[in-house]
């Protein structure tokens, strides 16, 4: 086993409210496609084993005894590997302790409550109360990355900054959205990915106001932002990164809403040090683009009023980012104990807790029109003095901005991961 996984499973054990209780995490099972093909989705193991385990393994467990210590107490049981997936997908035997023994290891620490995370566990019947409180344990002490955690996603980045490289060269009118998916995700490959981390995401036009958009045949047209939102992973680490271009050349409200969005995005990646909080980085990051949308007379009031009504919402409906590393939201959620914050405006916000040493995150913000949110009779009326429709109805196919970079907190200045991969439009 090597060093970094012996490191991290102690550190792990310590952290873990288990007191008596036995740990058993899963990789989970392969999920048949629905037409009896003899197929399977591409599988991939459970975060949370993964973590542990280092490596993928389809029915693999991980478990933990704490009188064993923190160090000795782990034990690896992986099954055996079948002729037929020898024969037919050329599978070799991961190494661990053979999976028929985990009944045995069970049997012997009968009587004791098991906590059980990751994928579905046949093998267990008792779960113990504190298994929630184990797995938001288990995920706040998975949010600093160790040293080869941001090595991969050094490596993923890398990758990233590459394909988007090929991409800018691409841009034009009339090349469409899959052609430009196709020519970025080659690159990622051509620069040592495993895969692309996440569906990649090419809208042109109106599409770029789709936040998760599939890439279609579309072609842009001359004068159309570009919106790309992708990254490379590698050895299931990856990277998370949005561009937007304009095809041809852009209008001066294209180039100040790209200003808008470039300038909060810069201001929120200042701030992303210890102990600040996400959901104040992520309100301050409103307000400034909702300044600069006053300025630009797409709204009008105080900006701080402005979001405080939540008028923001119309043009900056998600988040300010979230965590990044082991997935694409490797981490995020609520600080242990607090509650989720109940305002509407904030449902979108995939995190809530103060930064740390360590912590690898995305700085998202966006703005877009979107008419499925500003043709919406209801909140035409909530806003009806809060923004210039007139103006707006003159945008309304226009699509969006969204700048996005990966952030590691240290004890100094912020370190932008992917700061080789330029933003100008």
């Amino acid at each position: 086993m090597s060093d970094h996984l012996s490191t991290r499973r102690a550190r792990i054990a310590e952290a873990l409210p288990l007191e008596d209780a036995l740990l058993l995490v899963g990789a989970g099972e392969p999920v048949p496609l629905p037409e009896n093909s003899d197929q399977t989705y591409p599988f991939r193991s459970h975060a949370e084993y993964y973590y542990l385990a280092g490596q993928e393994c389809a029915g693999g467990v991980m478990a933990y005894d704490p009188r064993d210590g923190a160090a000795e107490g782990w034990v690896s049981f992986v099954p055996a590997v079948t002729e037929g997936e020898r024969v037919w997908e050329g599978r070799e035997q991961v190494p661990g302790t053979p999976i028929a023994l985990l009944d045995g290891w069970l049997a012997a620490r009968r009587g004791r409550p098991v906590a059980a995370l990751g994928g579905k566990l046949p093998v267990v019947s008792l779960y113990a109360p504190a298994t929630e409180r184990v797995r938001e344990s288990l995920r706040h002490a998975r949010r600093p990355k160790d040293d080869h955690e941001l090595a991969l996603i050094r490596r993923a980045a890398a990758a990233t900054a590459a394909g988007y490289a090929k991409l800018r060269e691409l841009v034009r009118p009339g090349l469409t959205e899959r052609a430009l998916q196709i020519e970025l995700e080659a690159e990622f490959f051509r620069h040592g990915a495993s895969r692309p981390g996440y569906g990649t995401i090419v809208g042109t036009g109106p599409n770029s106001a789709v936040l998760h958009f599939e890439p279609s045949a579309r072609a842009a047209r001359d004068g159309e932002f570009v919106l790309v939102d992708a990254g490379a992973e590698i050895d299931r680490y990856m990277a998370d990164v949005t561009r937007t271009y304009v095809a041809g050349e852009p209008s001066a409200f294209q180039r100040d809403l790209h200003q808008v969005v470039l300038a909060a995005e810069e201001r929120a990646i200042t701030r992303c040090v210890p102990g600040a909080e996400w959901k104040n980085l992520h309100l301050a990051a409103a307000v400034e683009m909702v300044a600069g949308l006053v300025a630009m007379g797409v709204m009008q009031g105080v900006p701080e009023t402005l979001v405080e009504r939540e008028a923001h919402t119309l043009f900056f409906p998600h988040g300010l980012g979230h965590m990044v590393g082991l997935g694409v939201r490797d981490g995020s959620g609520m600080y242990p104990g607090r509650p989720k914050d109940p305002r509407a405006s904030l449902k979108t916000l995939r995190m809530d807790l103060p930064l740390a040493d360590g912590y690898v995150v995305t700085v998202e913000p966006g703005l877009y029109f979107i008419p499925a949110l500003l043709n919406d009779p209801a909140r035409r009326t909530r806003f009806r003095d809060c923004v210039n429709w007139p103006l707006v109805e003159q945008h309304l196919s226009l699509g969006g901005v969204r700048i996005e970079d990966n952030v590691l907190v240290t004890s100094g200045a912020p370190e932008v991961l992917t700061a080789a991969i330029p933003k100008h439009l």
